[in-house]
């Protein structure tokens, strides 16, 4: 149940209302940016909410039936706090949201929360952002139980694998680049294919820090799943981890000598246990 104060309640009843709609996000890296739709700037429990109309939230849509909360955020990238490269290379993804009203005349009546949640995916134009907010009944959707399967649900090098994933990374320079996603690295002499479902991140160039999974790799290639954020440059550093298709007898017990950590269930009967005489 929301609670108000009695004060912001009150106000809510009068004909005449000066109200701001506020919002803080806070990234996955740890910084905060809070803005109001209000024409100057707001000091809400330490935090500075900067005016900007850079913003046009949608209506808020919820049910009774625990289906996700649907609301949209698209403003144009005015805010020094939101750059088109930031949001191009997924800092904004996944960041905590906050999205309240307030008395900017008298904020000492509190805060009338509209909606808390996580961003979606955030999507950058030429000259615009859009994000969708997800709602804490967005959480209900996921699948949360152990799924059965025939192969390895883990990825390589994760604690239930096992294995240590820095010792299948290898350092590499790029020397040319088709597409922005297709590296040419004459040092690359794996055999095809190792590092198919691994990840390539970019340790120099204008791509630093970033990461992106492996399509797939033979000698003196690597094709990524989607193009970078930022253009790839010859000369640019990466280092690149192996993946792995997660089947039993190929990968886990023959490539990688790991067949006791595996975690799926190669030995599950398949359709033909149904079939009679060959027949279905």
């Amino acid at each position: 149940m929301k609670t108000l104060s009695a004060g912001l309640l009150a106000h809510y009843q009068l004909k005449t209302t000066t109200l701001a709609t506020c919002w803080k996000a806070t990234l996955t890296n740890g910084t905060v940016v809070a803005c109001t739709a209000l024409d100057h700037k707001l000091a809400i429990d330490g935090v500075d909410y900067l005016s900007t109309a850079s913003y046009n939230p949608t209506d808020i849509e919820s049910t009774s039936e625990l289906s996700p909360d649907n609301l949209e955020v698209e403003g144009f990238l005015a805010s020094p706090a939101i750059t088109d490269s930031d949001i191009r290379s997924g800092l904004w993804d996944y960041a905590a949201i906050e999205l309240f009203e307030v008395n900017y005349n008298d904020l000492t009546m509190g805060r009338n929360v509209l909606r808390e949640g996580t961003l979606g995916e955030v999507k950058g134009g030429r000259s615009k952002f859009t994000a969708e907010l997800r709602g804490m009944m967005q959480r209900y959707s996921r699948n949360i139980v152990r799924l059965i399967t025939k192969e390895c649900p883990e990825e390589l090098g994760s604690p239930k694998c096992g294995l240590d994933l820095a010792d299948f990374t290898v350092p590499g320079t790029v020397d040319s680049v088709t597409e922005n996603r297709v590296i040419a690295d004459a040092g690359r002499t794996e055999a095809t294919d190792v590092f198919a479902y691994g990840k390539m991140t970019f340790t120099s160039g204008l791509n630093n820090g970033l990461g992106m999974d492996v399509k797939t790799s033979s000698a003196g290639s690597i094709e990524l799943h989607e193009q970078m954020p930022f253009v790839i440059a010859p000369g640019d550093t990466y280092t690149v981890s192996q993946g792995c298709p997660g089947r039993f007898q190929e990968d886990c017990k023959v490539r990688f000598n790991n067949g006791i950590n595996f975690r799926g269930f190669p030995h599950l009967p398949q359709t033909d246990i149904y079939r009679v005489g060959g027949v279905p």
